[in-house]
């Protein structure tokens, strides 16, 4: 082959090292299983039996306003073909692992206290939470909500840490796995740079392996979007973690009050919100990230049909407008959240759910199904779908494709 530029070696080590660097700040998603939602218990009613009392009431709702598949697909609106798998797997899922993840929280849902009350708390909590791992009865994944730098709380945000997780250590002698820290309202990446530098100095005093201590911030201000400079905030946040962040929750009220809107508009599924969203997938796409959408307010004031109900559809409608717009997780605050949780995410996944299984089943024999030829991007979402499918217990194991 005649070739007019005699050497190109330095041009291919120079594309390399670009390459390589942006692989270190793009490594991709996350390993391992992603909750469907955060369960936020404030911390004077966490007990040992929470995750197992959530779950309780839950079925019991389930069972007293939908008894069958007739009445839980009127009350989710699922085509009757759908709507008596879902509800047994809903039902189930009730019954075997009602909380994917919960957050005891010593924030906004607790509220301000004085300092011998919420260290008595502190103490409380950490009994609860070492009986519920001895018994198995600790979610998956769990954490603690501490009080925002943003807002005067720093002091009080950092004692409770190290009381909870000083007292923790003494009295089970190792931290439980599955861990988060939730730290809320950021306002300011050099407040994120501070809570880092105070994990550091907390796991060198606890006798902890450096980073073990990693956490998720709150994504609830327009400081978080953007910085004063017009520029888009979270990757400055994400580097001022330290390889820490695990995930990005968005927080619907604070936000939408920040932008004055009115109490009747401050809801998940307002535009305002979707653009906050995207500005987080943007921001955090490949980097391992995760995201999680934030709570409905809407919970009944009673045990009647129409509360519940009412309830329920307007819950299972923010959750599928998020699972709509790619925010798999997102926060419950009540029991009877999660017939509505867990009915929305199995609908969605069960959805198309063969036409899915179809595509990269061909796709892995390197045929053509009905009619479409995917390409490796779209089948990586496909087999993604269908892993959190799994993960959750919309679908079983044997669907994800062998390779």
């Amino acid at each position: 082959m005649n070739l007019s530029v005699s050497s190109f070696d330095d041009l291919s080590a120079r594309v390399a090292a670009v390459r390589d660097e942006h692989r270190e700040r793009f490594p991709g998603g996350a390993d391992g299983r992603q909750p469907v939602h955060t369960v936020y218990v404030p911390a004077d009613r966490f007990s040992r039996s929470t995750p197992a009392d959530f779950g309780a009431e839950a079925l019991r709702l389930l069972n007293t306003h939908t008894p069958g598949a007739g009445s839980f697909g009127a009350a989710f609106g699922l085509d009757p073909e759908l709507a008596g798998p879902v509800r047994e797997r809903v039902a189930a899922k009730l019954a075997r692992e009602p909380i994917e993840d919960v957050r005891i929280d010593f924030e906004d849902g607790y509220g301000v206290r004085s300092d011998d009350e919420e260290d008595a708390h502190v103490t409380q909590v950490v009994e609860a939470v070492a009986a519920a791992y001895q018994v198995k009865g600790l979610p998956h994944y769990w954490g603690v909500r501490v009080k925002s730098f943003a807002d005067g709380g720093h002091d009080r945000a950092m004692r409770t840490l190290d009381g909870f997780l000083t007292a923790l250590r003494d009295r089970l002698g190792r931290l439980p796995g599955g861990f988060t820290i939730t730290f809320p309202k950021v306002v300011a990446a050099d407040h994120v740079a501070l809570f880092v530098e105070y994990l550091d100095r907390l796991e060198t005093a606890l006798g902890l392996p450096s980073g073990i201590l990693r956490f998720e911030v709150q994504v609830e201000t327009t400081e978080a979007i953007f910085t004063p400079d017009g520029r888009i905030a979270l990757p400055g946040i994400a580097a001022a973690a330290g390889g820490r962040l695990t995930a990005a929750h968005f927080g619907v009220f604070d936000y939408t009050a920040a932008l004055g809107l009115p109490p009747e508009e401050q809801r998940l599924d307002h535009p305002a919100c979707d653009f906050a969203r995207h500005v987080m997938q943007v921001a955090f796409a490949g980097t391992g990230v995760r995201l999680s959408d934030g709570s409905s307010n809407v919970i009944p004031r009673n045990d009647g049909p129409d509360e519940v109900n009412a309830t329920w559809q307007a819950h299972a409608a923010q959750v599928g407008h998020s699972l709509r717009h790619g925010f798999y997780q997102g926060w419950d605050l009540h029991p009877a959240h999660l017939p509505s949780r867990y009915a929305a995410v199995y609908a969605f996944h069960l959805t198309g759910a063969d036409e899915v299984i179809g595509r990269v089943r061909a796709w892995h024999e390197q045929a053509a199904a009905g009619g479409v030829l995917d390409e490796p991007a779209t089948i990586r979402a496909l087999t993604d779908r269908l892993r959190r499918a799994v993960d959750c217990g919309a679908l079983d194991e044997s669907v994800l494709p062998a390779s």
